[in-house]
């Protein structure tokens, strides 16, 4: 199963802070607006994403369809497809999608120690 690019999602009580700290690590922002309270930032294959307000806790996320740069890639699978495979596993779903749907939508699952992984397709 490919899920495409990772990235660790985190939550930040100060994204100006946030962001002058990972930049002196040698990140740079390549998506997200400020404004809105999210960043997503890149250090050669290394992403992170800073979130202020908008979730509990960090968070694991992949995207399918995506590469590290946040380019498309001509191949990948379905996010209804990395669904089913899932729970072709017993893997229990914490949000699902409509398997009816297509295009972007996301999963949730939530790992025996309590990581939470979120598969967010955006196209």
């Amino acid at each position: 199963m490919k899920l495409g690019a990772f990235s660790l999602s985190l939550n930040v009580k100060d994204i100006k802070a946030s962001k002058v700290f990972y930049e002196a690590l040698g990140f740079t922002v390549l998506a997200g607006d400020i404004a809105q309270n999210y960043l997503i930032m890149k250090n050669e294959h290394s992403l992170i994403g800073l979130f202020q307000g908008m979730f509990e806790g960090n968070v694991l996320t992949f995207n399918p369809g995506w590469d590290e740069s946040g380019q498309n890639i001509d191949e990948f699978e379905d996010i209804r497809e990395i669904q089913r495979h899932l729970k072709s596993k017993n893997i229990t779903l914490a949000t699902e999608t409509d398997e009816g749907s297509s295009g972007p939508a996301s999963i949730m699952v939530t790992d025996p120690d309590g990581n939470v992984i979120l598969i967010d397709q955006h196209r």
